[in-house]
């Protein structure tokens, strides 16, 4: 994940979850240990199509759907992959026999998040630095499509308790599988009334 991206996920995390959309550059360089610089680059798109306001003591997220959207079509998952593989288990089996520190995201994440499903789905997607365990429990099946996908999780996505809403959504809407807009419309749903629209 680019380093912009952290910035972008921080700003969402804090307007979606935390409802609280005010920041300012100089803790977000200080938190993701970033140059002033590098945190102006992230946040001039963002200015310029109204998503945030910049102020010299305090600034804020000013449309946190437009910034997620913005995000989600930017976000690029298969640069962070790791391993694929496949398995015949159903994907409930799947989920349960995963290493306890893997991160999981797209449907899996929504279900656990959630508790319901807007469509049935077979495929897993999990963040973690080491897939030699995951490997182990679920060793390379060259000769069938993948339907397990492991990730390289950026160096801050363990600050947060669980995976951000937002990332989420973000990894969802560029996903392959047909019901990957299905999870994506309904999580966009549960994200606008967090917000509040």
């Amino acid at each position: 994940m680019l380093k912009i991206e952290t910035i972008w996920r921080e700003l969402l995390y804090r307007a979606v979850e935390q409802h609280n959309p005010c920041f300012t550059t100089l803790e977000l360089a200080r938190t993701f240990k970033l140059s002033t610089s590098m945190v102006a680059h992230a946040l001039n798109p963002l200015r310029n199509m109204n998503m945030v306001e910049i102020q010299k003591t305090k600034s804020k997220v000013i449309d946190a759907e437009k910034l997620l959207l913005f995000w989600a079509t930017r976000r690029n998952w298969k640069k962070d992959l790791l391993y694929t593989t496949y398995n015949h288990l159903p994907v409930m089996e799947i989920e349960a026999g995963m290493p306890s520190d893997v991160i999981p995201t797209a449907y899996s994440a929504y279900r656990f998040y959630c508790q319901d499903l807007p469509a049935d789905y077979d495929h897993v997607y999990f963040y973690t630095d080491d897939v030699t365990e995951v490997q182990r429990r679920f060793p390379p099946q060259p000769k069938q499509n993948p339907n397990i996908f492991i990730l390289k999780p950026d160096n801050f996505l363990s600050r947060y308790e669980r995976i951000p809403l937002a990332h989420i959504f973000a990894d969802l809407w560029s996903l392959p599988e047909w019901y990957s807009r299905d999870f994506s419309n309904a999580l966009l749903i549960k994200i606008k009334e967090k917000i509040g629209l």
